[in-house]
Parts: C-alpha cells; sequence; structure tokens
C-alpha cells in the first residue's frame, strides 16, 4: 500500500461534474489500496472574481485581507470535494491550510511555507477517509491566513508530501505531462516520461507553465517523485524526479520561450568602478529581479571610458521602475536610455549538457541558418537562453526543437505506478 497525493488544479475543479470526476479518481486510487490525500485548488476563475471584488471596493487592497478573501476559493472547493466523495459512499474530510497546520511567514499573497504537521492528515487517514486539503493558503505565527502566490496549490501538493512521506505526488492538469516544447507553438512536440527536478526547475523559470517553480524546488529538496499527469485521461504522464545516468544521455531535455520579458539599454554609461554595482544595487533595493546582464567592452579613453550596458526585467515591472532606470541613467552619465519590450527569451534545457561540448555553438548556428539575430546571451550548467526578437519566436522554438532531435529522440522509460 503507497501513500499518494493527489493535487487538482482550478480547471479540474471547475464545475460539479468535474469535482465529482476528482472524487471518483481519488476512491479509485484508495479502492486499489492506497491512502489518498486530495489537495485542490479554487475553481477556475473564482480567484481572478475575488481578486477583482477586492479591487473594486478599494484601489489598493490590504494584502492581509486579500489573503483572508482570496483563500476562500481553495475552502469552497476542498468542502465540495469532500462532499462528493460522500456521496459516492467513501469517507471523507475537508481540512484547511490553519487546521493542518501549514505554518508560513507572513509575508501576505506569496508567503514561504515553514513547516506542515502531518497529524490531522494521519487522523483522518486512519478512518479510512480521504483527507481533501484547500491548496494555496497558510496561516503564520499571529494565527492569519496568508496565500502562497498564483500556482501555491502545486507548492502545498508537493510540501504536503514532503512532510507525510508520501510515495508520490500526482499533479492532474488539463495536459497530460510536460512536453519538449509548447505543442501550439511547435506540432512535432513530444511528451517526456521522464525529466529531471533540474531541467524541470530550468524548463518552470523560463516559461514552462506546467509546474509552479516553487513547488519543484520543494521536489527537488526532499526527493519528492512528482508525477504531472490529466484529470481527463488515464494515460501515464510525466515523472519529475532526481537525476539519473539515462538523463543524462539525453543532451537537450527541452525548449522553452517566455515573451514576459523587457529589454532596457543604458548607453555609453561612464566606465569605471562602482557603476554597475550602483545600478543593480538601486534596482534589487526596490525588489526588481534582473535576469540577462551585458556589458559591452569600454571605448574612449582609460580617462573617459565608456560602455553600454544592457539588461532585462519582468515587463509587469518596467512601468514602475521606469522613473528609476531613467534616474539612474543621469546619475551614471548615461548618453541614452532605450527600452525594448518586443523581444522573447528562447532556451535549450538539458542535463547532457554537462557533458557534451558544442552545444552553444550548435544553437547559435541552428539560429543563424534561420537568420534570427542574437542580442543577448546567458548560460549556466544545463541551460542555454537567447534573447531574439519577438516576431521569430515560433520559428526559432521550432526551428530549435527540430534542429537538436527532439522530434524525434529516445527517452528514458517511466517508472512504474503504484499498484
Amino acid at each position: 500500500m503507497a501513500l499518494i497525493v493527489q493535487k487538482f488544479g482550478g480547471t479540474s475543479v471547475g464545475t460539479l461534474d468535474r469535482i465529482r470526476n476528482v472524487a471518483a479518481r481519488a476512491i479509485a486510487t484508495q479502492k486499489r489500496g492506497h491512502d489518498v490525500v486530495l489537495i485542490v485548488s479554487a475553481m477556475s476563475g473564482e480567484t481572478n472574481r475575488l481578486l477583482k471584488l477586492a479591487h473594486e471596493v478599494t484601489a489598493v487592497p490590504d494584502a492581509r485581507e486579500m489573503d483572508a478573501l482570496a483563500a476562500t476559493g481553495e475552502q469552497v472547493s476542498a468542502a465540495l470535494t469532500a462532499m462528493a466523495v460522500q456521496s459516492l459512499g467513501t469517507g471523507a474530510r475537508s481540512l484547511l491550510g490553519h487546521q493542518i497546520k501549514i505554518q508560513t511567514d507572513s509575508a501576505y499573497t506569496k508567503a514561504r511555507i515553514r513547516a506542515i504537521s502531518g497529524a490531522k492528515i494521519f487522523d483522518v487517514l486512519r478512518q479510512g477517509q480521504i483527507a481533501v486539503v484547500a491548496g494555496f493558503q497558510g496561516v503564520d505565527d499571529n494565527g492569519d491566513i496568508t496565500t502562497l502566490g498564483r500556482g501555491g496549490s502545486d507548492t502545498t501538493a508537493v510540501a504536503i508530501a514532503a512532510a507525510i512521506g508520501a510515495d508520490a505526488c500526482e499533479i492532474y492538469t488539463d495536459v497530460d505531462g510536460v512536453y519538449t516544447t509548447d505543442p501550439n507553438v511547435c506540432p512535432s512536440a513530444r511528451k517526456i516520461n521522464r525529466i529531471s527536478y533540474e531541467e524541470m526547475l530550468e524548463l518552470a523559470s523560463l516559461g514552462a507553465k506546467v509546474l509552479q517553480i516553487r513547488s519543484v524546488e520543494v521536489a527537488m529538496k526532499y526527493g519528492v517523485p512528482v508525477h504531472v499527469r490529466s484529470s481527463f485521461s488515464d494515460v501515464p504522464g510525466t515523472w519529475v524526479v532526481g537525476e539519473e545516468k539515462s538523463l543524462e544521455d539525453v543532451v537537450v531535455a527541452g525548449v522553452a520561450y517566455d515573451k514576459g520579458e523587457a529589454k532596457v539599454l543604458l548607453q555609453s554609461v561612464v566606465d569605471k568602478p562602482g557603476v554597475v554595482a550602483k545600478i543593480f544595487g538601486a534596482l534589487a533595493a526596490e525588489n526588481i529581479s534582473v535576469d540577462m546582464i551585458i556589458q559591452n567592452t569600454s571605448t574612449g579613453s582609460a580617462d573617459a571610458a565608456s560602455t553600454d550596458v544592457t539588461f532585462t526585467v519582468a515587463k509587469t515591472d518596467l512601468n514602475r521602475v521606469k522613473p528609476l532606470i531613467e534616474e539612474l541613467g543621469r546619475s551614471v552619465g548615461a548618453k541614452a536610455v532605450q527600452y525594448d519590450e518586443d523581444i522573447v527569451k528562447v532556451s535549450i534545457v538539458g542535463l547532457g549538457m554537462k557533458s557534451h561540448a558544442g552545444i552553444a555553438a550548435r544553437m547559435f548556428d541552428i539560429l543563424a541558418r534561420e537568420s534570427i539575430n542574437i542580442q543577448a546571451i546567458s548560460t549556466s550548467e544545463i541551460k542555454i537562453s537567447c534573447l531574439i526578437a519577438s516576431k521569430y519566436t515560433e520559428l526559432a522554438v521550432r526551428a530549435l526543437h527540430d534542429g537538436f532531435g527532439l522530434d524525434k529522440a529516445a527517452q528514458a522509460p517511466a517508472p512504474a505506478e503504484p499498484t
């Protein structure tokens, strides 16, 4: 007998019929002899509806009250799902974040989990019932309700799986697994049987939307096997697991793209020690995350040397940070400040990059053959990212995907299902 955590997102519980489908799936798993813990998100569209109400009441809602409001969406889903399980003849109990309890810090709307007690969950399981837990929420040291940020139910599920020593954490979504790239952009994209935590973390951070980044971080830290699969079929999905030799044999596991960044160019900045530190220190002080950074070679004499500094920030932060960037530009002697939101970051990810030379050169050659100019480059041990004009997004993704053989590459076998 295995201990299985199953998480169902908003689409999966979007209607009463879908909630009944979730209940039937959980019961079927229990009838195979397993203990089952369900984690549910709010019904699709519900969180947005609640947040819209808050902004209709006040232009700047209090963050604490926002969390108290937003958490009710998951409370509704948990109660309805428990009722649906009961209506099918099986015992179930709904549990909220403060009942378990899921202890977090007090960073309202984006709290981080500090600890989870599994005692309440085990009490329900010992009675032969299914535990239905509201995702996305916790409680701080003051007893106030907190939420974990968008996609936080994924994090709830993986964190609970780690806390109770679950054998697997199944993440049910409206897709049937993790693909080599976005199938809507590249028709030859394939579902991946098995991918490492490291690769999944990179793909999630680079624009893949299947799993929330923090959930992958928790899974990797505690070694929780995660199975991403469809709510609407029984086909096996994608297992996210630890690094293995078979995974290292695949040079490139996937291609990701992110249209959510904007490029900033500070032209002809005074080139002397401390200038770059001043620029990025000021951005950090405003909690602005910077991704790619490029500093060109100095020009001019030693006494009057200058350089161009280019970096990217989230588009959602750009308008807020423009006044600061303009001020910084003046203070470091920039001749001009330029912005470009018409860009996309295209990336390749794979454990095999660690032991295979020439991957970057091959990526650049593939893009060059399509006459795609690279504006910036960043790399890590298992990732290479290029900044290009957004009009080339689909062309670049398809060219890289098929150029690295992802349309036909062999895969590591998927692990056996719990029986």
